[in-house]
């Protein structure tokens, strides 16, 4: 009769009088040395806490999706809270903001720096993209750094602009058509070329031979919208020819395809697209940024902060606003 007893008999190490599991590999064997106690409780916490897990928070694949878990967690009501926590502070401003005129935002500086914040952020967004992040503009894209105003650069005069859009589809978007005189056939070649050196004349080129031929056809076919002495007109959107600032370039061959084919650039409408408020912040960020006018109505210029950085400006109202909130949400 075989002894059961024997067979079941674990062998023991000699060095360390540990048994071993059997297993030998090129004359190493195994030792069944216990796992250490702190380990076990470790994994033994992870199975538990992972069972809580597939019970709280999505987990299981089902053919209908995932288990929802009974916390209701997803990652759209864990932005809708944050979401919720970010309007509650800028509820602080906004309500504010909403009713203040744009001369009492100038001159409050909590409002103020709200707007420029604001305003800020909604640039990058969706601003940039056409007008460069830094609001220099490219061709055929206005700098928004200068003090040059095609349509006028005070506060409402640069929220309608941003309201109603240039050439936009919007009932009361904003529309300067000039003429394309020779696609049309209005000018010949020789005489646009003549206008054309006549323009760039006035804003220090050379006097041409033809000169006073081109201050003519000018007189003729441009004054109307640019004026006399062609420095424009912001109430039809005519822009200063006289100074040297260009949307599509100014030497002679960019002159030439303009006054040839004209220009009609399009600026969307942002009403709609952004808030009332955003819209004002923009206004005010802009306004700030290119050196805007003051309103001839007022009758006296309202004091408004200058910075030569934009950047800045930006970096210094963003740290203002951050700290108000801060304070305010705290009860400081």
């Amino acid at each position: 009769m075989i002894d059961d007893h024997k067979n079941n008999d674990k062998e023991v190490d000699e060095l360390s009088g540990v048994e071993t599991t059997g297993h030998e590999w090129d004359g190493l064997k195994e030792l069944n040395n216990p796992l250490p106690r702190w380990w076990l409780w470790i994994f033994y916490v992870t199975i538990i806490w992972s069972v809580w897990y597939w019970v709280v928070y999505p987990a299981w694949p089902t053919l209908g999706g995932a288990t929802q878990g009974t916390g209701n967690y997803t990652q759209f009501n864990e932005l809708a809270d944050s979401q919720r926590d970010i309007i509650a502070r800028q509820k602080v401003y906004l309500d504010k903001f909403e009713t203040a005129s744009f001369d009492e935002v100038l001159a409050d500086p909590a409002l103020y720096s709200f707007a420029m914040a604001g305003g800020a952020s909604a640039f990058k967004d969706n601003c940039a993209t056409c007008h460069g992040s830094g609001a220099s503009g490219s061709k055929g894209y206005p700098n928004l750094n200068d003090d040059d105003w095609i349509w006028g650069g005070t506060l409402p005069d640069i929220q309608d602009s941003i309201r109603y859009g240039i050439r936009a589809n919007h009932i009361d978007t904003r529309i300067s058509d000039m003429p394309a005189f020779g696609r049309d056939e209005l000018l010949t070649g020789e005489e646009i070329e003549s206008v054309v050196a006549y323009v760039l004349s006035l804003s220090g080129g050379e006097k041409p031979a033809d000169y006073e031929h081109g201050a003519t056809i000018f007189q003729d076919q441009c004054a109307a919208c640019h004026g006399e002495d062609g420095r424009g007109g912001q109430e039809l959107g005519a822009p200063n020819l006289a100074d040297k600032i260009w949307l599509y370039g100014g030497d002679e061959h960019s002159v030439y395809e303009s006054v040839f084919n004209a220009r009609a650039g399009v600026m969307p409408s942002w009403e709609g697209r952004l808030d009332a408020n955003t819209i004002k912040q923009l206004s005010v960020y802009l306004h700030q940024l290119g050196g805007g006018e003051v309103e001839a109505e007022a009758g006296q210029e309202v004091d408004v902060p200058v910075r030569e950085d934009p950047v800045a400006v930006v970096e210094e109202v963003e740290d203002n606003v951050s700290e108000e909130l801060r304070r305010t949400t705290s009860g400081e």
